[in-house]
């Protein structure tokens, strides 16, 4: 999640923990690092919610990846 955040243009802020904080513009968000761990369904809604993208826009951004 962080390199597709990254690749859309947010930079990483820093890092505290197993948090990642990126930004771009007027949008934050933290982004948990866990290892190769998935993230649960919960906190990928809060990260698009946080750079106000949608689950149909982030799939197909996803998928031209």
């Amino acid at each position: 999640m962080v390199r597709f955040l990254q690749s859309q243009g947010f930079t990483l802020l820093r890092v505290r923990g197993s948090h990642h904080v990126l930004a771009r513009e007027d949008f934050r968000t933290s982004v948990p690092v866990h290892g190769n761990r998935l993230l649960k369904i919960g906190t990928l809604k809060g990260i698009l919610r946080d750079i106000d993208l949608g689950p149909a826009e982030f799939e197909e951004m996803w998928g031209n990846q």
